[in-house]
């Protein structure tokens, strides 16, 4: 007798780039693909799926209760904070996310923002566009500081395959490398530098770390606070990680020396958020949730994607997240 077809259900296609090839399951199925899906559409659109794929669409208890035929949630991401995993492990709902593929994007990306901030990159292009370099008279000009990288301390919180790259990269241009013992914890071997001297002595300092209960607002006022060196502060991660009210007073009061952001809550950034009020400041860089987005790494996720669906309908699940009953 033949198996009935699963039945697949994208709930934001819009979010892999279009130029990226995804290729067919390897098993019998249907498959429904949404460009984008709002909260309201979630429970309805999922509600008879086997297999449901999201990027960044939330799947919370309400709309989990009525997808009785659930088996499967891929995540065409490495962060799973969008997906009630307590819910999913009481279904017996295996939930798969993708690992590794952003090995090169992300670190370079945070490499851009740090070069760019470090050697006021977009402060001279803006003055040159507005005619200062012809007012100047001269060769060059000395509006905004310029430091080496060479020589400076690198701070990484998260020593994971994001914060380890990164952590490469920095040695090889010459910088010492600490990375971060768990804020409130103790030292944590000698690999690890305690949170509060950690914040004292680099003079950049790059988040790689998920955002969890224990993460939320990791740094906010105390923490700027104890940033002696008035250090570069780049976030690729997410962006409840520091506290958008106690950036914005770092960054007026010149506790920063600056900020490059890849991340908000929430995301898109409205009009009137936070972060978005800073970019009248020529050492603040905002840039839209990119650092993950090259063409490579976005066809490396769209691969992996399909071989955790494949593992799965074949009862071997790959990347699994949290444990099921």
């Amino acid at each position: 007798m033949a198996t009935q077809a699963l039945q697949v259900v994208f709930l934001d296609r819009d979010t892999i780039s279009p130029e990226t090839i995804i290729r067919p399951f390897s098993f019998d199925h249907e498959l429904t693909v949404y460009d984008r899906t709002s909260i309201e559409q979630v429970a309805g659109r999922i509600a008879n799926a086997d297999i449901v794929i999201t990027n960044k669409v939330p799947l919370r208890r309400e709309a989990l209760a009525g997808a009785t035929r659930l088996k499967m949630i891929a995540v065409a991401a490495t962060g799973t904070d969008n997906i009630d995993l307590a819910t999913c492990a009481e279904k017996n709902v295996v939930v798969s996310n993708i690992r590794g593929y952003a090995v090169n994007t992300v670190p370079e990306h945070t490499f851009a923002l740090i070069f760019a901030l470090r050697r006021s990159i977009v402060a001279y292009r803006e003055s040159v566009k507005e005619g200062r370099w012809q007012q100047s008279q001269q060769f060059c000009y000395f509006d905004y500081p310029i430091k080496d990288l060479a020589g400076s301390t690198l701070g990484i919180i998260g020593e994971g395959v994001l914060g380890q790259s990164v952590a490469t990269i920095g040695r090889a241009l010459g910088m010492r490398v600490l990375f971060a013992a768990r804020k409130g914890g103790q030292k944590q071997g000698s690999l690890y530098t305690p949170f509060e001297q950690f914040l004292e002595q680099s003079d950049v300092i790059t988040l790689h770390c998920p955002l969890n209960e224990q993460t939320r607002d990791l740094i906010g006022d105390a923490e700027f606070a104890l940033m002696k060196r008035k250090p570069l502060l780049i976030n690729t991660a997410r962006g409840g990680l520091v506290n958008d009210d106690a950036l914005v007073r770092a960054m007026r009061s010149g506790q920063l020396g600056g900020a490059g952001f890849d991340v908000t809550t929430p995301e898109p950034a409205p009009d009137d958020h936070p972060l978005v009020q800073l970019l009248d400041l020529p050492n603040f860089i905002l840039t839209p949730h990119v650092a993950w987005a090259s063409q490579e790494a976005i066809q490396g996720l769209a691969d992996q994607l399909i071989d955790n669906i494949d593992a799965f309908h074949q009862g071997q699940p790959r990347n699994v997240v949290g444990a099921r009953k």
